[in-house]
């Protein structure tokens, strides 16, 4: 945790002042002579350490969950959880239930998830059975739906490519998740190049699905090339590309259109296992939208996501995509009673006013980083960062980012440092083709604010290979780190 020291500031290392000149001594280095870097740092008491092109607008990748993650914990603190609510339409007769039971989605992006931080969906099922028994529920005549309109509009932001959209890390959020919105198939290479690949969806089961495989044996050595191709227009996916021959049977995980139908199959299969019948079956808005329904919903019972502090944790640790965008979502909702993407950046923009970040050096299309329209300048970056360190839960916030040379997406990070330099700094990386991002805190040895070091680093259009690249930026952040 970050805990800072009442004393008076001590003063940054003498090196401080030279910290322009060594960050470019390093930025100068040839792998980096054909992209485009901006480099921003700054003290805690707002001193501009290094400016290398701080004001130029890049893409940032995944650095934007520092924004989503940050601005949801500001605004709804760490304590704040997401609901699914259980409820009925129509009338409870003799324990017959005469009209349609419904999970109501709140927006909770671990339920069905096999992450270590959600509740197991035995028990969740178990709390919801409990909730229709407690009702006098014995069977039900109608349907049981899944309900995700709290998050209307588009499950993904309309900026995404096509072929991401299809992804596990392009699926997009609803109102009701399941599975993180994901399906999995199981992959095997053909008997020779150009054979189809063996191909079939593990789990969940969707039998409403139609999937069509477009997917062959590709040459040793060229690895997973698949890509999904689908939408929530119809329940039809396609699969194409190549898969080596080299390549041992794996799972490979796409894209789910249909959480909300999924979530009510899988409660459906559950009641009946446990004596309650459903006559009609399983449904949802976007399958089923003209069934029949039986008047006002009443509410039986709720349960809740894990809190916001543990979600946005893993969300910066793991760099989770449905997490990010499922907080800003909900952030958008809590403040302007909409979850659309376009009411989310008033949300962001308020939270901006708050943090007193002028919204200068931004533009903002997602929460993930998924989007290839979002621009945003290093210095921004250290502006926000900055007023982070003002809010009132900027601990859980700081203790949500990781270290280089820990778990999550930094493991390989500064392997050669210290861990009393690596522990210190606490940073968001971003990257995606040709895009390699760095962003965050440098908390100095005696805890004060003051000498705190902000930074983002950010490299565009970089066709370099990983191994060159990591280890200058590395260089940059242990520099950094040397100051305080």
């Amino acid at each position: 945790m970050v805990l800072w020291c009442t004393a008076a500031a001590a003063q940054l290392k003498p090196e401080a002042v030279q910290a322009q000149t060594l960050i470019e001594s390093i930025a100068a280095d040839p792998t980096l002579e054909n992209a485009v870097t901006g480099i921003c740092a700054m003290a805690g008491d707002g001193r501009v350490l290094v400016d290398i092109n701080a004001k130029t607008m890049m893409l940032p990748a995944s650095n934007m969950k520092l924004i989503s993650t940050g601005a949801a914990i500001h605004k709804l603190g760490p304590d704040f959880r997401f609901e699914t609510a259980i409820g009925h339409d129509g009338a409870i007769e003799d324990g017959v239930l005469k009209g349609n039971l419904y999970i109501i989605g709140g927006g909770d992006p671990t339920l069905g998830s096999k992450d270590s931080i959600a509740v197991s969906l035995e028990k969740i099922f178990a709390e919801w059975e409990g909730m229709v028994r407690q009702a006098g529920i014995r069977k039900i005549e109608g349907r049981i739906i899944g309900d995700g309109r709290s998050f209307e509009g588009m499950m993904e932001e309309p900026t995404w490519l096509w072929n991401d959209i299809g992804t596990y890390y392009g699926s997009g959020t609803s109102g009701l998740m399941f599975y993180e919105n994901m399906q999995s198939f199981s992959a095997a290479a053909g008997d020779s190049v150009g054979a189809p690949v063996r191909i079939s969806p593990s789990y969940p089961e969707t039998p409403w699905m139609e999937f069509r495989y477009n997917c062959t044996t590709g040459e040793a050595g060229t690895g997973d090339l698949l890509f999904m191709y689908t939408s929530d227009l119809a329940p039809v996916a396609e699969i194409r590309g190549t898969f080596g021959l080299d390549r041992g049977k794996k799972r490979v995980d796409c894209s789910n259109k249909f959480p909300e139908y999924t979530c009510a199959y899988y409660f459906m299969n559950h009641l009946k296992k446990k004596g309650i019948e459903c006559t009609e079956g399983a449904g949802d808005f976007k399958l089923d939208p003209d069934w029949e329904t039986h008047g006002d919903i009443s509410i039986l019972g709720k349960t809740y996501s894990p809190t916001l502090d543990r979600i946005i944790f893993e969300t910066n640790h793991a760099s989770n995509n449905l997490y990010a965008e499922t907080v800003l979502r909900g952030l958008s909702r809590e403040m302007t009673a909409s979850a659309s993407y376009d009411s989310a950046y008033v949300a962001l923009e308020n939270v901006f006013k708050e943090l007193k970040v002028a919204l200068k050096g931004a533009d903002i299309q997602d929460g993930s980083g998924l989007s290839r329209q979002n621009y945003v300048s290093a210095e921004f970056f250290c502006r926000f960062l900055e007023g982070m360190m003002s809010s009132p839960h900027f601990e859980a916030y700081a203790a949500s980012l990781p270290s280089p040379g820990g778990n999550g997406t930094l493991n390989y990070n500064m392997k050669s440092y210290p861990a009393s330099v690596r522990e210190r700094i606490l940073v968001k990386s971003g990257s995606m083709n040709g895009v390699r991002c760095y962003s965050g805190y440098i908390i100095p040895t005696d805890g004060c604010k003051d000498d705190c070091i902000i930074f983002s680093i950010m490299v565009n259009n970089c066709t370099a290979p990983t191994w060159k690249l990591r280890p200058l930026l590395d260089k940059i952040m242990g520099t950094l780190a040397g100051l305080n």
